[in-house]
């Protein structure tokens, strides 16, 4: 393994963390907006409809795929800004 991976992998771990605060905030945001209301709904609520459960769960995994891919994309340029190397 390049030292360079070895290096980048408690860069990597702190923004896969970092990543998920913004996703589940952004989702949040999102679902307000899309739901008009705060939270959103549970796979096992009984009061919510398939339609709701689904998109719900929709969102909030293509919310999480863009934010991830985001911000680890970010984190790879600015480890190439400041090494010289790309870390993957």
């Amino acid at each position: 393994m390049k030292a360079s991976r070895i290096a980048y992998k408690p860069v990597g771990l702190a923004l896969g963390a970092t990543s998920g605060l913004i996703a589940a905030a952004a989702f949040k945001q999102a679902w307000k907006m899309i739901g008009h209301e705060d939270d959103a709904p549970d796979a096992t609520d009984e009061h919510r409809t398939w339609q709701e459960v689904l998109v719900a769960a929709a969102l909030q995994g293509a919310v999480f795929a863009v934010v991830k891919a985001a911000v680890d994309r970010a984190g790879a340029v600015a480890t190439r800004s400041l090494t010289g190397t790309w870390p993957g």
